[in-house]
């Protein structure tokens, strides 16, 4: 056992190696000591990896994470002298990809923390780049929400998503049901804002022959075509008071009954809801079962506002320009770009799948430009009212932002244009050649445009 702190045992090596699970075995120095074959298969393409540094070959960083600004599952686990989990941005051969790790120390013969296994599984429901599917995001505030998914999907824990209109409620019930023991069976939506009082319960818990006129045949319910899957209750707050009982029954006993039957039904169901409602203020207004609130929020995960992740707007719009025009291979300007990053989005991603859809009829070319943008902008909502909430940019901002935010403020395009770009210019400290390249036009335009000015 004398040199445990300096060579792991052989035998380590061997059993990292039997694993199906990509693993790597790590020195309380960030060293890669082994890195068995399914590592080495799914995350460096078949290269060895032994005797680099964990954050170089994960992160391209030159310090490791927690110097870097990301969470160190090692130095957590240092601390902590525990097993810890975290959720990265790793890069792997297909470009990066979100991964959930699990590191766990191990101890020498005088308890010293001496070598660290840590397993990485891939995060299939999120990417942190351009995709045709699923949740995409890089910000703070979309891997915070992300981390909470990883962590309670593998449970059976019922799960409370909040947030705005068009923040992708349905996108993160379905990350939470496709990473959980769950994923092979059926994810059933229920979107409890559409479906009558009257019709509620029969939907969801099915009907015997003759429960109720019309009722000619018996017809199973949502919670059974859930079965050994999950059930998601969408717009959960819509409920009807007279129903909430009855469905605090269901999460608290698992059990049920069909309209118009005695029978008492069993269900085996993992349920997540989802709200764009104030729950607590409903329970306080007597508009919502406390209890039912409690039952349902055991782990509630907040869902981030789009100006809440400004900086995934350039990832989403190329997402989206590839889902709405997907014979065109559009690409968008950069100072368009930044008049959609000062953009406060209260309808959220669906609002901006719009306006790039209308954007996107709206241009003739292959690139999105500023103008392309205005026009999509002044032809869909708020004229008046949300261009007042349109957030103040700073008067230090020398971007193409400050323009792109004056160009909207008001109806007057060509006015306002010109007061922004006397802004610009009187900030700006560059070369012409860079102030017509931030904003998006060439030097002969620029000088044509300074020419008016003057």
């Amino acid at each position: 056992m004398k040199n445990l702190a300096a060579q792991p045992l052989p035998e380590l090596a061997s059993y990292l190696e039997g694993l199906a699970e990509p693993h790597i075995l790590l020195d309380a120095q960030y060293r890669i000591l082994a890195a068995n074959a399914a590592y080495r298969r799914q995350f460096s393409a078949g290269r060895e990896v032994a005797g680099q540094l964990c954050h170089e070959v994960s992160h391209h960083f030159s310090v490791p994470c927690d110097q870097a600004g990301e969470s160190c599952p090692l130095a957590q686990s240092r601390e902590s002298g525990q097993r810890e989990r975290v959720l990265h941005l790793h890069h792997t051969p297909r470009g990066e990809e979100y991964v959930n790790i699990e590191l766990a120390p191990l101890r020498d013969h005088k308890g010293r923390q001496t070598f660290f296994v840590e397993k990485i599984a891939t995060q299939r429901a999120a990417q942190g780049q351009p995709a045709a599917q699923g949740l995409i995001g890089r910000a703070p505030a979309f891997q915070h929400m992300l981390a909470l998914v990883a962590r309670v999907a593998p449970s059976q824990a019922t799960v409370l998503l909040l947030g705005e209109s068009g923040t992708g409620k349905e996108l993160v019930a379905r990350a939470v049901h496709e990473t959980s023991p769950r994923a092979q069976r059926a994810l059933v939506a229920v979107d409890c804002a559409s479906l009558p009082d009257n019709l509620f319960e029969s939907e969801l818990f099915g009907h015997e022959r003759g429960a109720f006129t019309g009722a000619n045949t018996a017809r199973a319910g949502l919670v059974e075509a859930a079965s050994g899957g999950t059930l998601f209750l969408d717009e959960v707050g819509d409920i009807p008071l007279t129903m909430q009982v009855k469905l605090l029954r269901l999460l608290e006993t698992g059990t049920y009954r069909r309209v118009g039957s005695t029978e008492l039904r069993h269900a085996d169901i993992r349920v997540v809801a989802a709200t764009h409602r104030d729950l607590e203020r409903m329970v306080a207004e007597g508009r919502f079962r406390e209890d039912l609130y409690y039952r349902l929020s055991i782990f509630p995960i907040h869902l981030p506002a789009l100006r809440e992740r400004r900086e995934d707007i350039g990832l989403l719009a190329a997402a989206l320009l590839a889902r709405v025009a997907p014979q065109r291979k559009l690409q968008i300007s950069e100072p368009a770009l930044h008049l959609l990053q000062v953009q406060d989005f209260p309808g959220n991603v669906r609002e901006l799948r719009n306006l790039l859809e209308r954007a996107a009829l709206l241009c003739d070319g292959d690139t999105l430009e500023v103008a392309h943008v205005e026009q999509a902008l002044m032809s869909g909502r708020r004229p008046v009212n949300a261009l007042q909430r349109q957030p103040q940019v700073p008067a230090a901002d020398t971007d193409a932002r400050g323009l792109a935010h004056a160009t909207l403020a008001t109806g007057s395009l060509k006015t306002i244009e010109r007061k922004a770009l006397h802004q610009l210019v009187a900030s700006h400290r560059g070369s012409r050649a860079e102030l017509a390249q931030k904003l998006g036009i060439s030097e002969r335009s620029l000088y044509r445009k300074l020419k008016a000015l003057e």
